[in-house]
């Protein structure tokens, strides 16, 4: 399932934010929060008449919820710090409703007692000790949620209730948009990156008096000493003697600390992609300078702390040998 139903994991949701601000708006003359006796301040409202009205539980529990478990209420969730910082927010992350499972209350205090007191529609802001949330051993309440007061706000406004089938296919449906979103943000980072490195690498290449050219990802090369043959090719296994270096000259490994040429199935996948593409240009014996932008090297990850972030790369390579 997407979305788990222990109180500490709602923390943790792939999730985003609910319109705060409406809410806000409907808290003012409410009065004080309302309280259950486990200890979660609320204030709950309902849609009526296109405007959302207070709308008051008694002591705390609603009788009607029952009647709901094993199925599923949708809606925008958001959580914040207590100095209103968001820590999770479903609306501006997915975009879209999230199926969140109604259970019986076996532990009270977290965000599945917070759910019981809503029906369909209803939305509803509630504050909750961060203590509560984070129990048991090894599970310390986060400084930066101290800092902000201990409280966690949760804010979430309802949709509709759904049987567990129609959750699960919502959940899967959602898994896919996040994906889908996730790969767009990722080429788009990477096409504006990749405009970056180029800069760097052109001033580079300037600075240090290299014939270069530049294949259509984006990544330079310079021949040394040509070889003979053909090309290595996919599928083939090659041995390559290199030094990599940053742009500063800083060298981060080379095969002779390994004492023998490096071997690697070509465009396997099984080493960077700037790699896969550079050693296909070239045939047996062949030196030649690689300038890898980051994003055909370690991107955004960088390498240990050799390799940082976004760092494009200098290999000096000698193909030993295809087999």
């Amino acid at each position: 399932m997407l979305f788990s139903s222990r109180p500490a994991r709602q923390l943790a949701l792939a999730a985003g934010l609910l319109g705060f601000a409406t809410l806000t708006a409907c808290n003012k003359g409410d009065g004080e929060f309302a309280k259950t006796k486990s200890g979660i301040e609320y204030k709950i409202y309902k849609k009526e008449g296109g405007k959302y009205v207070f709308k008051s539980v008694a002591n705390g529990i609603d009788p009607t919820f029952k009647s709901r478990i094993g199925k599923f209420l949708t809606g925008h969730l958001s959580y914040r710090t207590g100095k209103d910082s968001v820590l999770e927010d479903t609306r501006k992350k997915i975009g879209a409703p999230v199926p969140l499972p109604l259970m019986e209350l076996k532990q009270m205090g977290g965000p599945e007692e917070a759910f019981s007191l809503l029906q369909p529609g209803d939305s509803g802001v509630f504050r909750f000790s961060a203590d509560s949330l984070f129990k048991g051993p090894g599970r310390p309440v986060p400084g930066y949620l101290k800092k902000a007061g201990n409280v966690v706000v949760m804010t979430l406004a309802t949709d509709k209730l759904v049987e567990e089938k129609e959750a699960q296919a919502m959940q899967q449906d959602l898994q896919q948009k996040m994906m889908a979103k996730q790969q767009q943000e990722m080429m788009s980072y990477a096409a504006e990156q990749l405009k970056k490195d180029d800069v760097v690498l052109q001033d580079y290449i300037k600075k240090n008096n290299l014939t270069v050219k530049k294949t259509p990802s984006g990544m330079y090369y310079q021949i040394l000493k040509a070889g003979t043959g053909t090309n290595a090719k996919p599928g083939q296994k090659v041995s390559v003697n290199y030094t990599g270096t940053l742009l500063s000259g800083k060298e981060f490994d080379s095969s002779a600390k390994a004492g023998k040429p490096f071997e690697f199935p070509l465009g396997q996948g099984q080493v960077i992609p700037g790699w896969d593409e550079g050693i296909a240009l070239l045939n047996k014996g062949s030196r030649a300078i690689l300038l890898i932008p980051s994003t055909l090297a370690y991107g955004q990850r960088g390498a240990g702390a050799d390799i940082p972030a976004d760092s494009p790369l200098r290999f000096e390579v000698e193909l030993v040998d295809v087999k």
